[in-house]
């Protein structure tokens, strides 16, 4: 069975990956996705800050809660790997 290779890089908006690198705020996204960072940003800056007002903040943006749970798990993984490579003195890929 030949696997089927699609590169997503084709797909990518670059220009707008700039400008949500430079200043997510700024970039004109939607508001979903925009709801979706602030979520992103105060768990990863604040953890002990969240509360169920910011997971209801995301269903009245439009997200379900498997979409929250998998935003979560994503967030928090890349939070944790950080600190193990900080932790362990890794530099960062180029």
């Amino acid at each position: 069975m030949d696997a089927h290779w699609h590169d997503l890089r084709a797909e990518v908006d670059f220009d707008l990956a700039d400008r949500v690198r430079a200043d997510w705020r700024s970039a004109g996204l939607d508001s979903a996705t925009m709801a979706l960072l602030a979520y992103s940003e105060k768990l990863t800056r604040s953890p002990a800050a969240m509360r169920e007002e910011d997971v209801q903040r995301l269903r009245e943006a439009g997200w379900n809660d498997r979409a929250i749970h998998d935003a979560a798990q994503v967030v928090a993984y890349f939070n944790y790997i950080n600190r193990v490579a900080d932790g362990l003195g890794v530099d960062p890929e180029g």
